[in-house]
C-alpha cells in the first residue's frame, strides 16, 4: 500500500523541486551566454525571487510532493501544467517589474529544461518508491475481491488479503502479522474498527481508514465541555455568511472572464452542434436541484441526439453510448458541454466549485440508500468539484458523496483556487469523463485469507 508522506518529506521535495525550477534558469541563461550582457543578467536575478514564490504556489495546489498516488500521466500532466503556469508568469513579471531585459529565448529555454528535469526527479522518486512499497494489504470488509478491485482499481496491482469484520478478532490480527498495511473499509463497525486501530498502532503497522458517512458528518467538529465533561460540538451542513460572500463575489467574477474569454470557443461549439443535427437545438435544458432542492434549469451544449430519454426515461449515461453524437462525444471528453452552465452561475442557480447538480429522480433514489445524500444540497451545485478532481465519471455515488461532504466541511477559498487549477487534469484525462462502467454483481460475502 502507498505510504503517507511525511511533512518533512513533502518540504524536502518542494524545495528540489525548487532547486530544479532555479537551475533551469541558471543553464538556461549559460547557454545563451555569449550573447547574454549583465543588464540581461541583473534582469534574470531581479525577477527569480517572484519565480520561486509563484513556483511554490502552483507545486503546492498540485501536489507536486505527493508521488505515491499519481499515475505517471498524472506527474506528467501536473509538470507541463505547473511549469506552463510559471512561464506566462514570468513574461507578465518581466513586464510588470520592468525587467525588459529577461530575454524570451531564456524564459522558453528555461521551461523546456524544468520540464526535463523535474520529470527525471519524479521518475526517479516513483521507482525508489514502487520498490520500497512492495508489501501486501490486509483489508478489513465484507465486499468480495471483484467489488474491491471495482471500487478500488489501484487495488489491481497489489497483493490483497480480505477478511471480513464479523471474524473473531484472533483471526484478524494473525492475518494482519503477515500483512505490510491495513486497510478498513467503511461497512466495519465501529468497536471493531477502535479495536483494529489500536491494534496496528501498536505493532507499527499503517492504517489506512475509508471514512463512513457519519465520519464525514462529525468531521469539522468543535471541542468544547460542559461543567469538567468534554463534549463535541457538530456543526450544521453548510457555509457561513461570509463564506457564501466571497464565494459569490469570487463565481460572478470569474463567470464574466470566462464567458468573454471563452466566447469564441462557444460559437465553434455551435457551429459543430448545428453541422451534425442541422435541426437539433444547440443548447440542452434539464431540471436539476440546487441548493436546498430548489430546482433550476441548468444549461449545456447537446451531446446527445434529440429527445435522447425519449424511450428510456432519466438513465445516467454509459461507456459507449450510443445516444451521443460524434461532436457530442468531444465536447463531453474535453468538458466544453459543460460551459453553459456559467450563465447559471452568473443567475445564482450554481457556483464554480461545489457538488455536481443532480436530477430530483436521482437524488430520491441515492437518498433511499443513504440518508446523508441529502446533506450535498446544503451548498449551490458547482460546474466543477472536489469529487470530480478526485474521483472518475465512473466514480461510484458513495465515494463521490464523501468527497462531496468532505468539501462542504472543509471549504476554503483556498480549496476552491486548488480545485478549479487542477480541473484542467480532469479536461486533459480523458478517463475522468468516460462514462459508467458496468458494476459487478454482489457476491456471497466470504473470508478469504
Amino acid at each position: 500500500m502507498n505510504k503517507i508522506e511525511s511533512p518533512t518529506q513533502k518540504i524536502t521535495v518542494l524545495l528540489t523541486d525548487l532547486v530544479l525550477i532555479t537551475l533551469s534558469y541558471f543553464i538556461a541563461l549559460l547557454l545563451r551566454r555569449p550573447d547574454l550582457e549583465v543588464r540581461n543578467w541583473d534582469a534574470s536575478l531581479a525577477v527569480l525571487p517572484w519565480i520561486l514564490v509563484v513556483s511554490l504556489f502552483f507545486l503546492a495546489a498540485y501536489e507536486m510532493y505527493s508521488f505515491h498516488r499519481k499515475t505517471i500521466w498524472d506527474i506528467y500532466s501536473n509538470i507541463f501544467i505547473v511549469t506552463t503556469f510559471i512561464m506566462f508568469f514570468t513574461m507578465a513579471a518581466s513586464f510588470m517589474f520592468r525587467a525588459f531585459a529577461l530575454p524570451r529565448s531564456v524564459i522558453l529555454l528555461a521551461y523546456l529544461l524544468s520540464i526535463v528535469l523535474l520529470i527525471s526527479f519524479k521518475l526517479i522518486l516513483v521507482n525508489t518508491s514502487r520498490k520500497s512499497n512492495e508489501g501486501t494489504v490486509l483489508f478489513v470488509t465484507r465486499e468480495a475481491t471483484d467489488e474491491l478491485k471495482y471500487l478500488y482499481p489501484s487495488l489491481n496491482n497489489m497483493s490483497v488479503k480480505t477478511i471480513s469484520p464479523d471474524s473473531p478478532f484472533d483471526d484478524v490480527a494473525e492475518a494482519l502479522s503477515s500483512a505490510d498495511c491495513l486497510m478498513i473499509g467503511p461497512d466495519c463497525p465501529e468497536e471493531t474498527k477502535s479495536k483494529l486501530i489500536f491494534y496496528s498502532m501498536k505493532n507499527d503497522k499503517l492504517v489506512y481508514v475509508v471514512p463512513s458517512l457519519y465520519d464525514l458528518l462529525v468531521s469539522k467538529s468543535v471541542i468544547t465541555s460542559l461543567d469538567d465533561t468534554m463534549i463535541v460540538g457538530v456543526k450544521p451542513f453548510g457555509l457561513t455568511f461570509d463564506q457564501l460572500l466571497v464565494k459569490r463575489v469570487f463565481d460572478i467574477t470569474l463567470s464574466l472572464i470566462m464567458l468573454i474569454v471563452l466566447s469564441p470557443l462557444f460559437l465553434l461549439a455551435a457551429i459543430a452542434i448545428k453541422i451534425e443535427e442541422p435541426k437539433g437545438t444547440i443548447f440542452y435544458k434539464q431540471e436539476r436541484a440546487g441548493r436546498h432542492n430548489r430546482p433550476f434549469m441548468i444549461y449545456k451544449f447537446r451531446s446527445m441526439v434529440m429527445n435522447a430519454e425519449a424511450l428510456t426515461g432519466p438513465t445516467l449515461a454509459e461507456q459507449n453510448d450510443n445516444r451521443i453524437t460524434r461532436a457530442g462525444r468531444f465536447l463531453r471528453a474535453t468538458r466544453i458541454d459543460e460551459l453553459p452552465q456559467l450563465i447559471n452561475v452568473l443567475a445564482g442557480h450554481m457556483s464554480i466549485i461545489g457538488p455536481r447538480p443532480e436530477r430530483e429522480f436521482f437524488i430520491q433514489q441515492f437518498t433511499k440508500s443513504n440518508k446523508s445524500y441529502q446533506y450535498r444540497n446544503t451548498v449551490k451545485p458547482g460546474i466543477t468539484g472536489y469529487a470530480q478532481i478526485m474521483g472518475k465519471y465512473t466514480t461510484d455515488v458513495e465515494n463521490k458523496l464523501r468527497f462531496d461532504l468532505y468539501y462542504i466541511r472543509n471549504y476554503s477559498f483556498w480549496m476552491d483556487l486548488v480545485i478549479l487549477l487542477r480541473t484542467i487534469n480532469v479536461v486533459l484525462d480523458k478517463t475522468k469523463a468516460e462514462g459508467g462502467a458496468t458494476k459487478p454483481a454482489k457476491e456471497t460475502k466470504t473470508i478469504q485469507m
